[in-house]
């Protein structure tokens, strides 16, 4: 079996949205009383989208630039994709910019007016932040449009860029933003986890053939671990400041949090061990077909959706 395409539908990968949603609702169980504002169910679909748009643009990168490689994945093939999943990003970065301005005003989306909206936006930081966000997104859905029509080998750099850009400015104006060094651990922390899990998003949609598996799981895997790292020593700085000590760790709804994502990742840590050992070695050897390596990535990529789902209820709750 030579694996030449993957019969798999690649809408199948919605099925691993309720994940997401299942991280946030395991949030607000852990965060009772205190209850994460409503915002962090929209801001998981937000980060997820986002991180799958920069998936795609890094999955370029990850061919890299050899001829061999990129016959497995053409440049052009992506930029569909990509502005798709940034229309929708933009989408719901405007929803999200709504709850938000709920949440300030201490109401609901529908009291809100559009001159009380529009102070939002033009003097409170977080509809600042959101109206640039936005901005970033439709940017790249416009130059992906005219990358698809006009210029198909034009260059991945701007969207990659833009892409982290916009992921980074929640982050880096959050609660971590008055400490030292904050802005850059929370940028990193955001970019670690769009990277590791919106690149694995970018392969499960795009990589059809088992020759492009063997050529791409690899170094994917080297990325992935690298990311966790990152995660792992970000996270725990922030949130070592953040609590202030090991009572706030149970005691308090954010710390729940912090520790059900310290689960969540201990958890994944050792499904990636076992994939090393076994898909990863399996599918660079050329021994596996692209449907069970697509079958692979889903599972991981569900398991990731519940962290993710935690991480933007941790964001939102006070």
């Amino acid at each position: 079996m030579n694996g030449t395409a993957s019969s798999i539908s690649r809408w199948t990968m919605l099925l691993a949205v309720p994940t997401t949603w299942l991280g946030v609702s395991l949030a607000w169980a852990l965060a009772s009383p205190a209850q994460p504002a409503p915002a962090g169910i929209v801001r998981s679909l937000a980060d997820g989208i986002g991180s799958v748009v920069l998936g795609l643009a890094a999955l370029d990168w990850l061919v890299g630039s050899g001829d061999r490689n990129r016959r497995s994945l053409e440049r052009g093939t992506l930029w569909r994709p990509i502005a798709f999943s940034a229309a929708v990003w933009a989408f719901a970065e405007a929803v999200l910019l709504l709850f938000e301005a709920a949440d300030v005003g201490n109401g609901t989306v529908s009291d809100i007016g559009m001159r009380r909206f529009g102070e939002f936006l033009a003097h409170i930081t977080a509809g600042q932040v959101g109206v640039a966000t936005i901005a970033c997104t439709v940017a790249i859905a416009g130059y992906a449009v005219f990358a698809f029509r006009r210029s198909p080998n034009a260059s991945m750099a701007p969207p990659l860029a833009l892409a982290a850009l916009a992921l980074t400015f929640r982050p880096i104006t959050g609660h971590m933003s008055q400490q030292t060094l904050g802005p850059i651990l929370g940028a990193a922390h955001a970019l670690a986890a769009a990277v590791w899990f919106g690149t694995l998003v970018a392969m499960a949609m795009m990589v059809r053939s088992r020759g492009a598996w063997a050529d791409l799981l690899p170094r994917y895997s080297e990325w992935a671990w690298r990311c966790v790292a990152v995660l792992a020593v970000s996270g725990v700085i922030n949130a070592a400041v953040r609590l202030g000590g090991v009572g706030p760790v149970l005691g308090t709804g954010y710390g729940r949090i912090v520790l059900a994502k310290v689960v969540a990742l201990a958890l994944l840590l050792i499904l990636g061990w076992w994939w090393r050992r076994t898909w990863v070695r399996d599918a660079a050897g050329h021994r596996m077909s692209a449907d069970d390596s697509f079958r692979r990535a889903f599972i991981e990529i569900a398991a990731m959706g519940v962290a993710f789902g935690l991480a933007a209820a941790l964001a939102t709750t006070a």
